[in-house]
């Protein structure tokens, strides 16, 4: 592996701990980002140098999150993986499912507030008010990367047809 790919993947390790992600599943994502074809979890492992275990736990994780396709290869009993085609928006709304949890956190307390002062309240609504912001944001953003994305699908889906 050259050093540019062993540097990206092990900083997208350490990355992707801010997702909720261990380091070995954020090599792992890098390793597929990096990929042209579907990958065997004997070599992610090899090429990450980890056990075959780790790379199945932390493959298993990422498909349950949507992130990795599992890939049948006739003729061949072991798993391969490679990366959903719409794996970055996928991401993207993960994160904003855990800022919905905490929008809804800073709700409950803005709502229940009476025995907070004024200071905390004023940090809880600012809080709530960014959070609120935010998501809103980033949701018109995913919509609007979605609409174009599955506008130029279509026209290449007519092409080739």
């Amino acid at each position: 592996m050259d050093r540019a790919r062993r540097t990206f993947i092990d900083r997208m390790g350490q990355a992707t701990e801010a997702d909720g992600l261990s380091p070995i599943a954020g090599r792992l994502f890098a390793a597929l980002l990096l990929s042209e074809q579907p990958r065997s979890l004997d070599d992610l492992a090899e090429e990450l140098a980890v056990s075959k275990a780790s790379v199945s736990t932390e493959a298993r994780r990422l498909l349950d999150r949507g992130i990795v396709d599992r890939v049948p290869t006739p003729g061949d009993r072991r798993d391969y993986y490679e990366l959903t085609p719409d794996f970055y928006a996928r991401v993207i709304r993960n994160r904003l499912e855990r800022w919905r949890r905490i929008q809804s956190q800073v709700d409950a307390v803005r709502n229940e507030s009476g025995e907070l002062g004024p200071v905390v309240r004023d940090r809880i609504a600012s809080i709530g008010d960014i959070n609120a912001d935010v998501i809103t944001q980033v949701e018109a953003a995913l919509a609007s990367w979605e609409a174009q994305h599955e506008h130029v699908s279509s026209a290449s889906s007519r092409r080739t047809a």
